[in-house]
């Protein structure tokens, strides 16, 4: 049985590490160069304590249980996963009965341990919001982690575990006969298939067209984000969320599981042609920064490490599309838009029990030799001193320092090519080199010589990211 997963974002690859459990031949095609790079690069990075959805959706049915399976997969997959809490801050009287609203809401998608705390109660454990906050809601359960980390971390263990896997490989068409699901085509080859699994993002719409259902649409909703210098670590100890809109979750200030703090996101809805639109804008980036510092009056923008924006994938009913479809072996796992990243590991679960097994009424069984362990690249700042002197004496490239802001040795970054690594954003994505306060000034010709010398390829051939992102043209001087 040949299964292909189309689109290796957080979603796509833990349903392709969930179905690696199995005797099945598991492909994943990814158009990007990498893991990740869609919409799973560029969010808030919360997983969600699940009391915002309202109970009758897809997205509150998957919300509480993937978020409950964060711990077990965290240990298991050894990416950053941190219990933070959340609260939802209010600042008028009428605000306090929203939260009471959210927090009967959370009872009914089964949150535990809600609590509406008092501005003296709030204070004593944040001390840095405004003054003019009266109530908060604390979800316990809310915490921080790092998108693109999970996803690199679930392909991984996948391809340990007999996946198999196609980066920069766009499918072109998937071939249906009699309502049956039977080939995939892409732009370097043709596959038979026997499931197609669409997890493709912002352009699921289109891929599910190829199959020939066209019942949904996909629109792209930016939003942009700042992002703040560790140096202010501690400013916020959770996730501080704004009484919601019916729109979004608004501006939120959240820590980043490296110290950081993030800001954003706004909300901005975009024709469906703007799919890639990525531009931050002067108004966007403003409109974060007046209203997060409402949240935190203390916020400081000359701590600024960067700006950039991310997009969601929107449906007219702003909700989770996920089972079979009229075709036989099409599978589709769209919109997946907020809480997308709590909710993953649970869609995966449900791919593979319920769609497959029961739906669909395939007889799996699992592997006796499946390895549900992966170990991340080991990292300085994870590490004691005596750990890492024992590292450096089976391996000195580990003692030598090439990101300074990170502090991300040479060792590091050679094990990251090893796992596939082939852009200076696949070694950052892996790493955390040029992720720091420089933001790649002083390490990136570092790095590219690394990868140059490692790959045996000419420095002018090396990427950012994607194809026409070179970094070196060519030589000053014959």
């Amino acid at each position: 049985m040949k299964v292909f997963v189309i689109g290796a974002g957080i979603t796509g690859s833990l349903i392709t590490r969930e179905l690696s459990k199995y005797d099945l031949e598991v492909h994943v095609i990814e158009k990007a160069p990498d893991i990740g790079w869609g919409v799973t690069k560029a969010n808030s990075a919360i997983v969600h304590g699940g009391y915002d959805d309202p109970p009758e959706s897809v997205r509150a049915k998957f919300a509480v249980p993937g978020n409950e399976l964060y711990d077990k997969l965290s240990k298991e997959l050894e990416f950053d996963f941190l219990r933070t809490g959340s609260y939802v801050v209010a600042f008028k009287r009428e605000d306090v009965e929203y939260l009471k609203k959210l927090k009967e809401r959370g009872k009914k998608n089964g949150v535990t341990n809600l609590e509406i705390l008092t501005a003296k109660e709030l204070k004593e454990k944040e001390p840095n919001l405004n003054e003019e906050i009266i109530a908060a809601l604390w979800c316990p359960t809310a915490g921080i982690t790092e998108p693109w980390e999970v996803s690199i971390a679930a392909i991984e263990n996948a391809q340990e575990n007999g996946a198999i896997v196609h980066l920069g490989e766009k499918v072109t068409d998937i071939i249906v006969q009699n309502q049956r699901v039977k080939k995939i085509l892409t732009d370097k080859g043709e596959y038979d298939a026997d499931i197609v699994i669409n997890a493709a993002g912002l352009f699921a719409d289109e891929i599910a067209k190829m199959a020939g259902i066209g019942d949904f649409e996909i629109f792209p909703r930016k939003g942009e984000y700042i992002l703040l210098d560790e140096k202010l670590k501690g400013l916020v100890n959770a996730v501080i969320f704004p009484t919601p809109t019916k729109k979004s979750k608004g501006i939120l200030v959240v820590p980043t599981v490296d110290g950081g703090i993030l800001l954003g996101p706004n909300a901005v809805d975009l024709p469906k042609d703007q799919k890639e639109n990525l531009e931050t804008t002067r108004d966007g980036l403003n409109e974060v920064y007046e209203k997060s510092r409402k949240l935190v009056p203390k916020i400081d923008l000359s701590y600024t490490v960067k700006t950039f924006a991310g997009l969601r994938p929107e449906t007219k009913d702003k909700d989770f599309i996920i089972g079979a479809t009229k075709v036989w072996g099409f599978i589709n796992v769209v919109g997946i838009r907020s809480p997308g990243l709590t909710a993953a590991p649970a869609i995966a679960k449900y791919i593979a029990e319920k769609v497959l097994s029961e739906d669909l009424g395939l007889n799996l069984s699992k592997k006796l030799d499946f390895n549900p362990y992966r170990r991340k690249i080991p990292h300085l700042n994870d590490s004691n001193l005596k750990e890492w002197e024992e590292l450096v004496k089976k391996d000195p490239s580990f003692g030598r320092t090439v990101c300074f802001c990170n502090n991300v040795s040479e060792g590091e970054i050679l094990e990251a090519i090893r796992r596939g690594a082939r852009t200076l954003d696949g070694v950052k994505f892996r790493t955390r080199a040029s992720f720091g306060r420089c933001q790649g000034g002083f390490c990136s010709l570092k790095i590219l010589e690394i990868i140059s010398r490692e790959l045996s390829i000419p420095l002018e051939e090396i990427k950012q990211n994607y194809e026409n992102s070179w970094i070196i043209k060519g030589k000053v001087r014959p």
